[in-house]
């Protein structure tokens, strides 16, 4: 079977037959897979590969967008629970918000497993309507004060198949680009969907005060159609790559890759604070500064941090993912200990602005780490290029759902920290302390002079 349309032209194959059928079309069609995808070969890329890689990136940054909204919902909707008349202590509010960090961190692995499974069209799809169960659920439940904890618990648990978005997405689109080009583009569609948590952070406070009284069922109600949006333009304009083949041995052999670990640890650090900072926000301000309205700054936080990512990533391009994340941690620290300050002297603004440093140095780290994952595997594996980009995409994965757990231990730390000492400042010590160790590791593994990699731009 041929189809002819235009002047771009990719291998495809039918995805309802067991034979490959080649064929020439002008775009990814809906059914279909590209067979053949070299991003590496300049002539191949210039041509007709970019295209068809940016086709691709646009609709994966919508959906990942839409999964973060979601998976962040209830960082927000917890600071008016009280307000709306649910009876939750502090501490119960706090689970409220670390649940969804805990279920998409455990759904991150699978995520990636599904791309070369199930294809990256494909899995898009899915993935973007299951965000109807969370968000149904937040509709449904959101108008009953008397639900109890145990249940509204299990709701929020719900939203964590956001969080497993980001996982398949960015392992997916690691495959579109050539390695050149890789930090920036897994920057931009890292950062469309960060972006999601400053605007469930910013529009949520707005919609559910809209008109008279409160209304948070529209926290849920508000985002359906989108993600049927979000379906239908996966479908449409997306492609699978056949050559998005990391299978699970692919993965056990990147386990077995001492810098696997090393980089899923420093991703703790990094996208682990910028998701666990994010959900926390909010309740942290509401808590600590009564008098605050939360809706007013808490969106800053993951807005900065959103789009510091992809210049995180566009730096270490030029000079070296491991040194932006150096640099990214010193701030961070510093960011910490000027938050502790701010919290000593009571005031608000020093406090913000220390909590928008740590959002820009995480975002920033955030590219940054990511970017140093395919200069990694490339230099470790420098006779075995395929496998090196297989393994590099599974690691992604892995560190995708170690560093989310983050999310769960950052909320759940300054929830312990408040019980136990009446103060966030315990759990700020514990968080600056971990950033220097994750500095020493980086710079031990990566720069430091006579290391096996310190002579490369990793």
């Amino acid at each position: 079977m041929t189809l002819e349309a235009g002047p771009e032209t990719v291998t495809t194959r039918d995805a309802q037959s067991t034979v490959g059928t080649v064929g020439t079309v002008e775009a990814p069609r809906r059914g279909r897979w590209i067979d053949v995808w070299d991003p590496e070969d300049a002539t191949f890329w210039a041509g007709k590969g970019r295209a068809i890689a940016r086709r691709n990136l646009w609709p994966s940054i919508f959906a990942e967008f839409l999964g973060f909204s979601v998976w962040q919902l209830w960082s927000i909707v917890v600071v008016s629970m009280p307000k709306a008349g649910f009876g939750y202590d502090t501490n119960q509010l706090f689970w409220l918000v670390a649940l969804p960090s805990l279920v998409g961190a455990t759904l991150r692995l699978p995520y990636t497993f599904a791309v070369p499974r199930f294809g990256g069209r494909n899995w898009t799809i899915f993935s973007a309507l299951l965000l109807l169960i969370p968000t149904a659920g937040i509709s449904y439940f959101m108008t009953r004060p008397d639900t109890p904890f145990w249940l509204m618990a299990l709701v929020a648990a719900t939203a964590g198949v956001g969080g497993g978005n980001f996982a398949s997405s960015m392992t997916n689109i690691s495959f579109f680009y050539p390695e050149k080009e890789k930090g920036f583009a897994l920057g931009i569609n890292a950062a469309g969907g960060n972006l999601g948590v400053a605007v469930v952070q910013l529009v949520v406070p707005i919609v559910i005060v809209a008109g008279a009284g409160l209304s948070l069922n529209r926290a849920g109600l508000m985002w359906l159609p989108l993600i049927v949006l979000a379906a239908f333009w996966a479908w449409k304009v997306m492609a699978n790559l056949s050559v998005a083949n990391s299978s699970f041995r692919t993965s056990i052999a990147a386990a077995k890759r001492p810098h696997t670990w090393v980089i899923s640890f420093l991703y703790i650090g990094t996208f682990g604070s910028f998701i666990g900072f994010g959900a926390a926000f909010p309740l942290l301000i509401k808590t600590t500064f009564p008098d605050i309205t939360p809706a007013h700054f808490a969106f800053l936080g993951a807005l900065v941090g959103s789009v510091a990512r992809p210049f995180g990533g566009k730096l270490s391009d030029r000079v070296g993912g491991a040194w932006i994340t150096v640099c990214s941690f010193v701030v961070m620290g510093l960011g910490i200990l000027a938050a502790i300050v701010s919290l000593k002297s009571g005031s608000f603004a020093a406090f913000l602005i220390s909590f928008l440093v740590l959002f820009v140095a995480s975002g920033a780290a955030n590219g940054s780490t990511y970017r140093m994952i395919p200069a990694v595997f490339r230099l470790t594996t420098p006779d075995d290029p395929g496998r090196a980009r297989r393994e590099a995409a599974a690691c992604i994965g892995i560190a995708s759902a170690v560093g989310a757990y983050g999310g769960f231990l950052v909320p759940r730390g300054f929830a312990m920290s408040t019980s136990h000492f009446g103060s966030l400042i315990p759990a700020l010590y514990v968080f600056c302390g971990f950033y220097v160790l994750c500095l020493a590791v980086t710079y031990f593994c990566y720069l430091r002079k006579g290391g096996p990699l310190s002579q490369e731009r990793v």
